[in-house]
């Protein structure tokens, strides 16, 4: 194993389709044993980022490398190291998940008896092994994940590209997911992984928040959140429905209401805008105690700074 720099390496890449630009000089490093996560909406250029990562797509500047190899010029070597799980991953619906894994292991040239251990570590490893005479078309989603993720793991990559691994996945799934994930990272592979799930950004090690193709902040969750400009009241409680409603009418000017599932966020910049706001919801069944920022916090805040209107968006 190549022990020299990191195992994933973009420099200021660009990339432009039919003069849209998808990415506009991004750079991101991935050590071993860390995950990193690429965060943001559709349209931010992660995908494009991936695919010339995996060597699938040319640059129009900067260069990238995987596990000290250029991708675009040694993409065959880099492709025996890396394993990649696009967004839709094309397992075969008609053979079962065993069927699956030897499928892959005989196109990656994985020999028989090798082939054999790793799919029971695989199966182990992925919690498949009860399911292995099921066919892939008859899997839950997040079976069906966890069995992508099964096949691009055959061949032993040392760096792991994933492009929106649980995308429709249930809330229990992506956790399970996510854990499985964790130890690879503990064993010392490096993951990229995207994700339009800002919650899913606390379980990386870093994070690249990226907008129209840019990083627009990076570091671990922590220090990103300790970016978080302004100040920060939670609302929580039976009212919150009816809390939502005042503030929509009333809201103090300054105060920018965000919702949070059965949680408002309320942003300001004093103390007398937090007063203010406490005495319209007086009455509403409803707590507000100062909290705690997040990444997503931080990249809402940013957004309504900065997002400007006009213009396409290309992935």
């Amino acid at each position: 194993m190549n022990s020299e720099g990191p195992a994933l390496l973009a420099e200021d890449l660009r990339k432009s389709y039919g003069g849209l630009p998808a990415l506009r000089g991004l750079s991101l490093s991935v050590e071993r044993g860390r995950i990193l996560g690429l965060i943001g909406p559709a349209g931010a250029g992660k995908t494009t980022a991936m695919r010339i990562l995996c060597g699938l797509l040319r640059p129009d500047g900067g260069r990238a490398r995987v596990l000290g190899l250029d991708c675009a010029a040694e993409t065959v070597r880099m492709r025996e190291r890396l394993g990649y799980m696009p967004q839709r991953f094309s397992l075969y619906p008609d053979l079962t998940v065993a069927e699956n894994l030897r499928f892959f292991a005989d196109l990656f040239g994985v020999p028989r008896r090798e082939r054999i251990l790793r799919e029971e570590r695989l199966m182990e490893f992925s919690r498949l092994g009860p399911f292995r005479k099921r066919r892939a078309g008859r899997l839950s989603g997040g079976m069906k994940q966890k069995l992508a993720l099964s096949v691009t793991l055959i061949h032993r990559p040392e760096a792991i590209i994933l492009d929106e691994p649980t995308t429709g996945v249930d809330p229990v799934s992506r956790r399970e997911f996510w854990k499985i994930l964790r130890e690879l990272a503990g064993e010392g592979l490096a993951l990229l992984v995207s994700t339009p799930y800002m919650d899913e950004a606390e379980l990386c090690d870093e994070v690249v928040l990226m907008h129209r193709g840019e990083a627009i902040a990076g570091g671990t969750p922590r220090e990103l959140a300790a970016r978080f400009p302004r100040r920060l009241s939670e609302v929580s409680g039976a009212g919150v429905a009816e809390a939502a409603a005042r503030l929509a009418r009333d809201a103090p000017a300054g105060v920018t209401v965000r919702r949070f599932g059965d949680r408002l966020h309320l942003v300001y910049d004093d103390d007398a805008r937090a007063e203010e706001t406490a005495r319209l919801l007086e009455g509403c069944d409803v707590a507000v105690e100062p909290a705690e920022p997040d990444v997503e916090d931080l990249f809402l805040e940013w957004m309504e700074r900065n997002h400007d209107a006009g213009g396409e968006e290309v992935r």
